[in-house]
């Protein structure tokens, strides 16, 4: 009987160096676990938030408390939208997926044993052409990748060639401890305080843990107040809102009129109630807005439709980014299609999206490029996502520690002639983001190739292949990893002179240390 080359796609990895495992995270990395789904459903007292944009007027005498109720007729919170991808296990990243290099940026080549490590034989390091002269090199999305990266031959499935040319990137070799839950990698709070908000929603993630992903948040920037809502599937994005039977009873338009007369009936009811407490006004007020959010929230949300992923023929059907096909049967799309129709449409201010088995050392190499196929996909479907709204985006993909090569080479059709995965190293970790722009690509900083190579790459790794720990603030520290990430998101805002006060107790250092750890130039 043949012997099987490598575990298929969902396919739980069992490690015979690894111990049974007994935590979530054990069995997100080794892909004993894809998440479950709740649904959040609405009640008078708990409707959500901040809404940010009215889908259609209500009548002059609600409008008039949308303000003091907390409801804004203006279109979004001003941000761009942030979704976060955490692969659970230890992915690789930095060179046979995003090239890192020396000092010099990511073409300052490593040496042929460094991106050994970092699982490319001699024949395929970057530094080198292929049999029909072209180089080992990819920068379709401004940031460069390996021309044979798994993950960027996902991304470029899912996107066309003008999302492309709107996109640009920035990598940050870090090291990252392995399969550990001591990894702050998150930084949705941190996006949180920056300013982004929802609709709906402050924070999205598809794990119910207190970051919403698989890495933990940083301490210093937990806010409860916004604890990331679990959302990993469709039902999860239409159970967000329930307008109630009325809606199906009536017209949408009738069910807002209904609600309307509620509320003013109630309000005059309430002028003329003592409630007899301290707080008297500030209950009526809280009643008030009540049956006022009730009434906006049917007057936008009353057809479930507009939230449905599935509903959406930009992302499920024909000319969608997905074929129903696909769709159905792979639930990390149905994840990532979830998270992205309520972060880019502003439904919610930020999402995390974590996929399970990256802990991918399973002695081949086909076990890794399919996954990192797949996560690439859902990048790019993101990506051509925000680019069919008409919206700019930013995503951060990170991984709790990386992997590395000894060497022997996986020649199986899905192994490419790459290096297999022979265990778990920390010193090969990086992390990237990727930013697109409607209104073109993002401009590094920097007013040579030179400088802007510098920009590109924050920090850099020896010629082994290893991260230089004293090359940036957070190339030993992942705290300061995600306030890298939170920097260089502010400053796409041009905000990035107020990081200091938002964030006192900052380590990223002095003015021109910042500097030199942001990438790009504003785009909003």
């Amino acid at each position: 009987m043949s012997k099987k080359k490598h575990f298929e796609l969902d396919q739980p990895l069992r490690h015979p160096d690894h111990h049974r495992p007994v935590s979530r995270r054990d069995f997100l990395g080794q892909g004993f676990r894809t998440g479950l789904a709740t649904v959040l459903g609405g009640s008078l007292f708990s409707l959500f938030a901040d809404p940010r944009r009215a889908h259609a007027a209500l009548s002059s005498d609600l409008e008039a408390l949308r303000g003091p109720c907390g409801v804004s007729a203006a279109g979004g919170a001003g941000k761009i939208p942030f979704i976060c991808f955490d692969l659970a296990g230890g992915a690789n990243i930095a060179g046979s997926n995003v090239l890192v290099g020396q000092r010099g940026g990511q073409l300052d080549f490593l040496s042929t044993a460094g991106y050994g490590k970092q699982g490319l034989p001699g024949d395929m390091v970057p530094s080198i052409t292929d049999t029909a002269g072209s180089p080992f090199i990819n920068t379709d999305l401004g940031l460069a990748f390996h021309s044979d990266s798994g993950m960027l031959r996902g991304i470029l499935d899912k996107i066309t060639a003008g999302t492309a040319s709107a996109t640009n990137g920035a990598v940050i070799p870090a090291r990252s401890e392995n399969d550990t839950g001591n990894n702050p990698h998150n930084p949705m709070y941190g996006i949180n305080r920056a300013g982004a908000n929802g609709e709906l929603l402050a924070l999205i993630g598809s794990n119910s843990s207190e970051s919403g992903g698989n890495s933990m948040a940083p301490m210093a920037m937990i806010d409860p107040e916004v604890r990331p809502t679990k959302v990993d599937r469709p039902s999860d994005v239409t159970g967000l809102v329930d307008s109630g039977d009325l809606v199906g009873l009536l017209s949408q338009q009738d069910t807002v009129a209904v609600m309307e007369s509620i509320f003013r009936i109630s309000n005059a009811k309430l002028g003329r109630v003592d409630t007899k407490v301290t707080a008297d006004a500030v209950i009526k007020d809280l009643v008030k807005c009540g049956y006022m959010k009730s009434a906006d929230l049917a007057d936008r949300f009353g057809d479930p439709s507009q939230l449905d992923p599935i509903a959406d023929p930009d992302i499920v059907g024909p000319s969608g980014i997905f074929t129903s096909a696909e769709f159905n049967n792979d639930r990390e799309f149905q994840k990532t299609a979830s998270t992205m129709k309520l972060v880019v449409n502003g439904y919610a201010g930020a999402g995390t999206v974590t996929m399970g088995g990256y802990d991918y050392h399973t002695g081949d190499r086909a076990t890794g490029e399919i996954r990192d196929l797949r996560a690439g996909r859902c990048i790019g479907a993101c990506l051509e996502y925000a680019a069919r709204m008409n919206q700019p985006l930013m995503i951060y993909v990170f991984s709790d520690g990386s992997v590395f090569s000894n060497g022997m080479i996986d020649d199986s059709v899905d192994g490419r002639g790459k290096g297999v995965w022979t265990g778990d190293n920390q010193q090969t970790a990086a992390s990237f983001f990727l930013v697109y722009n409607p209104a073109g690509r993002p401009q590094l900083l920097g007013g040579s190739t030179d400088q802007q190579a510098l920009h590109q790459q924050l920090g850099y790794m020896r010629a082994s292949g290893d991260v230089e720990t004293t090359s940036s603030p957070a190339a030993n520290n992942v705290n300061l990893l995600v306030e890298t990430v939170v920097l260089n998101y502010m400053a796409l805002h041009g905000e990035q002179g107020n990081f200091a006060n938002l964030f006192p107790n900052h380590g990223l250092g002095n003015s021109a240390l910042i500097d030199s750890m942001t990438a790009f130039a504003p785009i909003i």
